[in-house]
């Protein structure tokens, strides 16, 4: 199967997984590791002043040193490994940059985690975001509450004024009204105080509305029914010879 990527004016366009792997590989290079160490030490060795060479017991120093911060490199790979494993099967954001230049958001579930050159990636959707571009890690059943709520408050925002309904908003408040007594306890938490008593407002506005289109339909139905009886002639009787 051929890579595709997305191309913008005749040139191929990052994806954000791209860019999250290239930040994170541009973070390992700039990290010495113990090659460009021994490489380093070598031409100090090769180049010093023969009149002052640098003593063996500095190269030990500087290689001790060395191995200690190679030490500590391993355990925070340890460590990374450790975190971004604990993931999987989890639901998280992910941070990365969109084609404008502005941060952008991928949310999902981590189905496997890469690590390489001491680095852990976590694969979402089939594509790898480095660990450090990791946001946040969501709850399932807080994600969905949340998403709940918000979907309500915005169609909540979509009718007008309490005092500015009809009965053409009947079937949007009555589906509203619906959900909320369908949510659980907990999903009616992240419903705020002032947008339940708009309900409420709501509910009862309507009530009132079509009370009142009863009334008038059933005071119609009669005046109806009264015109019948007006209209109605009185049989003409036979006159008497």
């Amino acid at each position: 199967m051929g890579l595709m990527a997305p191309v913008e004016n005749g040139q191929i366009v990052e994806t954000e997984s791209q860019k999250s792997l290239k930040k994170a590989v541009k973070s390992t290079n700039d990290s010495m590791d113990k090659e460009a160490f021994l490489q380093l030490l070598v031409a100090q060795m090769q180049y010093q002043d023969p009149l002052q060479p640098t003593s063996n017991t500095e190269y030990i120093s500087q290689y001790a040193q060395f191995s200690q911060v190679e030490q500590m490199q391993n355990l925070a790979a340890t460590s990374e490994l450790g975190r971004a494993t604990s993931l999987v099967g989890q639901e998280v954001y992910v941070k990365t940059t969109g084609t404008d230049g502005e941060p952008k958001y991928v949310y999902g579930k981590v189905d496997y985690v890469a690590f390489e050159n001491n680095k852990a990636y976590v694969s979402i959707e089939e594509s790898l975001y480095s660990l450090d571009d990791l946001v946040n890690v969501v709850d399932v059943v807080y994600k969905n509450a949340f998403d709940k709520g918000y979907a309500f408050s915005i169609d909540m925002n979509k009718l007008p004024a309490v005092g500015g309904i009809d009965l053409s908003h009947g079937e949007a408040i009555d589906d509203l009204e619906k959900r909320y007594n369908e949510m659980t306890d907990y999903e009616k938490s992240f419903i705020a105080t002032e947008t339940l008593t708009k309900l409420n407002k709501y509910v009862e506005r309507l009530k009132e509305l079509r009370a009142m289109a009863e009334e008038a339909e059933k005071n119609e139905s009669e005046d109806s029914e009264g015109d019948g009886d007006s209209n109605t002639e009185e049989p003409e009787g036979t006159d008497e010879a």
